[in-house]
């Protein structure tokens, strides 16, 4: 993913990056959460994922109630000035695996998280303008706890083998 900086115009259109980013944020927890769920069964993982959703949906919901009566722009999506393709914190799904165990998919969560912060942070540091630059430093330090949080998760969970993915009964493909 590209680093480069790429500035708002002002607060309507940090909001609107702002409420796609933390959209997909929580719909990549919740994804993560059902994969787990769905093939691995760690439930403590698990729970965690559905907070980090529902606290994704809070700062969703904290950037609409900063939208009202604010003119917000509705970007298509070749519009959004993310440093990639795609919003930060929508994450490598690609990277998913059925197998995964808590390991890996905490530390795709973490990579998400810290993407978010990241971008936050870049407009923190460097907008030209006080009202993104405000609010991107508070939206950063919610991105901050998260990214520390999945760290002492990550901590509980080390890395398996190297053998982590072998299927004896793989699924099969029906074509």
């Amino acid at each position: 993913m590209s680093t480069a900086f790429k500035d708002m115009t002002g607060a309507p259109e940090f909001l609107a990056h702002a409420l796609q980013l933390e959209q997909e944020a929580a719909v990549r927890f919740d994804e993560l959460a059902d994969m787990l769920e769905v093939h691995n069964n760690h439930k403590g993982v698990v729970e965690l994922f559905r907070k980090m959703a529902h606290f994704s949906r809070l700062h969703l919901a904290e950037a609409k109630e900063r939208a009202v009566g604010v003119d917000v722009p509705a970007l298509k999506p070749w519009e959004f000035k993310w440093p990639g393709d795609e919003a930060p914190e929508s994450g490598e799904i690609t990277d998913a695996h059925y197998l995964m165990t808590p390991h890996h998919a905490l530390k795709l969560a973490l990579a998400s998280e810290t993407q978010g912060f990241d971008f936050y942070q870049g407009l923190a540091d460097n907008s030209a303008h006080q009202d993104v630059r405000a609010m991107a430093r508070e939206f950063a330090d919610e991105e901050a706890e998260h990214v520390a949080t999945l760290k002492e998760w990550l901590d509980r969970y080390p890395e398996p083998d190297s053998t982590w993915d072998e299927d004896m009964d793989p699924p099969v493909s029906v074509d």
